[in-house]
């Protein structure tokens, strides 16, 4: 296993520690400072990965299915815990959540296709703004409150938008199936 793949698994490894410091207070005060702390790391990794697996042509089968998945479970483990803890409403996850369905369920029709479709700058986008987001949850800082709410209402718009994109710049996908049901 290489160095991308072995930070995407460690990602993935790191989530139920997160939802432990994030959700039991098992450390006391510190324990949403150890979430934070492990939270950053796992997005960091996220950057990382991609970047070592580019610059040093290490993609693989594996990665291009488990970064992705890693990513999601990452960011949508940490929206549950936060309505959960009452600090995100829950229709707002439900949206979100539901574009990386589309986004996968598009992926996978394209897949079948023998199409690898990448992400865009609206999803980029998307997710840089939403680990921000994230990060100002996990903090819960009563001062930073309308900064944090800001930052979730930005991370629904591109998160809208960003499906939007992909849905436009990608519709072709669904055009094609239905032609080759057509020759069948």
């Amino acid at each position: 296993m290489n160095l991308p793949n072995r930070l995407t698994t460690l990602r993935v490894i790191l989530i139920p520690f997160f939802i432990v410091f994030l959700m039991t207070g098992l450390a006391g005060e510190a324990s949403r400072w150890i979430a934070l702390g492990i939270f950053a790391a796992a997005s960091f990794t996220d950057f990382l990965d991609g970047y070592i697996a580019r610059k040093k042509g290490l993609i693989t089968n594996f990665g291009k299915f488990m970064d992705p998945l890693a990513d999601k479970l990452l960011v949508c483990s940490a929206m549950v815990c936060f309505v959960e803890l009452g600090r995100m409403p829950a229709w707002i996850v439900v949206i979100i959540i539901a574009r990386e369905f589309i986004i996968s369920g598009f992926r996978l029709v394209a897949a079948e296709q023998g199409r690898v479709i990448a992400a865009g700058w609206w999803g980029k986008f998307k997710t840089a703004f939403t680990m921000i987001m994230e990060i100002f949850m996990i903090m819960n800082i009563e001062k930073l409150q309308l900064v944090t709410d800001i930052l979730m209402y930005i991370s629904l718009a591109l998160t809208l938008i960003s499906l939007a994109d992909y849905l436009v710049r990608n519709r072709d996908v669904l055009k094609e199936d239905k032609e080759i049901k057509k020759e069948k």
